[in-house]
């Protein structure tokens, strides 16, 4: 889905130091294939997915509209995500997050939920020439090649569902496709990585959340809880899980950050672990000057490049490997680093990565393939159990 606006943006990246030569006009084999022009086409050809955009709070907004193109500052309304910037970016699908803060619950929390979930069916539903709601890779796959957007939902904190495994088979029938066990406070069956531990880990309603959302076929998104949550989800999940918008606390220690044994366990289990955009959690220095007390005054913190992404990038790649990796930028729900202030930017990152030697296939696994084929299983696993009577549901099904 990427513009020629897009390929301007891929060829002039002076900050990657790619420079190759252009090689003679006569020379048409794909040796004479220039470094920028290689970027931008496996850019175009990649089908780019990004686990984790609160552009659904913007489309809350009376009057804000997603199809007009808005100039990324300071102003509440400029935002990170629209789809001029998208198209720009290259962008092919996203889940759109259903989110509201941990402190809201029970019933005001399902009504919130329905009405996000809302916006976002009614984005599609109003623009089917340019935008397709999908809930499976295959969907995502029929957009691309129909030249359409695909929006996703995730849903970020169980404490939406109110307690209720109804309530949460409700959300996967409206199109929820993954659900964040907890977010920034605990819920009555987790712990988040943000409050204080209450319940060790998850509690055996929580494991049944857990089962629940393998049998629909919903991701299990351990982003956000705490780390004896992750284990608990992880021991109890049939299925792969997924990390939809973290980082790696070897390189910045923010609570929310996987350790190096988290991530290598999570792919182990053919997991993936989507890289989060925020700039504290990409910068250690950042995430420290932010912990000090009094806070530093905001022209005195430390600043942060858009390279940290890649560099957290990598250093998942070299854990897990390629096929675990992927992008989850929390774009419309974070501050970003300098040079990545708004979705146009995303072919910056698959310039770096072949610069730092990565292969086609590689880096076409981290924009999107790893996060589809993690679907599928997902979905996989859901039928298989759907399949078991519910009186032999207890008895175990193969690990992936």
């Amino acid at each position: 889905m990427m513009n020629r606006c897009a390929l301007a943006v891929v060829a002039s990246l002076s900050v990657v130091s790619l420079g190759a030569q252009t090689p003679a006009p006569a020379r048409k084999s794909a040796a004479a294939e220039t470094v920028e022009a290689r970027a931008a086409r496996i850019h175009k050809q990649a089908i780019v997915v990004d686990t984790h955009i609160d552009t659904t709070m913007m489309l809350a907004k009376p009057g804000w509209d997603f199809m007009a193109r808005h100039t990324p500052g300071p102003a509440p309304d400029d935002g990170h995500v629209d789809l001029p910037r998208i198209k720009e970016g290259g962008l092919d699908a996203a889940f759109f997050s259903i989110y509201m803060p941990g402190t809201i619950t029970g019933p005001e929390a399902v009504k919130k939920s329905l009405e996000l979930i809302d916006h976002v069916r009614k984005l599609a539903e109003g623009h089917p020439n340019e935008i397709v709601l999908a809930t499976t890779a295959a969907e995502v796959r029929a957009a691309n090649k129909a030249g359409k957007f695909a929006a996703l939902m995730g849903m970020e904190g169980g404490h939406m569902i109110d307690d209720s495994l109804s309530v949460l088979r409700d959300y996967y029938r409206l199109g929820v496709r993954y659900l964040t066990l907890t977010h920034s406070v605990n819920t009555n069956w987790g712990d988040s990585s943000g409050d204080k531990p209450k319940h060790n880990g998850l509690t055996d309603f929580g494991k049944d959340v857990v089962r629940e959302l393998n049998r629909l076929g919903i991701m299990v998104d351990i982003s956000h809880v705490a780390d004896k949550t992750f284990w608990d989800a992880l021991e109890t999940s049939k299925a792969p899980l997924v990390a939809s918008h973290s980082s790696m606390r070897a390189i910045s220690a923010h609570p929310r950050n996987m350790t190096d044994d988290m991530i290598r366990a999570l792919g182990g289990k053919g997991g993936v672990v989507m890289i989060n955009y925020s700039i504290g959690f990409l910068s250690n220095e950042r995430y420290e000057a932010g912990q000090k007390i009094p806070p530093l005054p905001p022209a005195e913190m430390p600043r942060v490049s858009w390279e940290k992404i890649v560099d957290h990038i990598d250093h998942a790649v070299k854990l897990v490997g390629p096929t675990h990796v992927g992008l989850g930028s929390d774009f419309d729900g974070t501050s970003v680093p300098d040079g990545m202030e708004d979705v146009s930017k995303l072919p910056k990152i698959t310039a770096a990565l072949l610069a730092k030697g990565y292969s086609e296939p590689d880096v076409k696994n981290i924009l999107g393939e790893n996060i589809l084929r993690l679907l599928e299983k997902v979905d996989a696993v859901g039928k298989e159990l759907r399949a078991i009577p519910p009186s032999s549901r207890s008895a175990p099904i193969p690990r992936p």
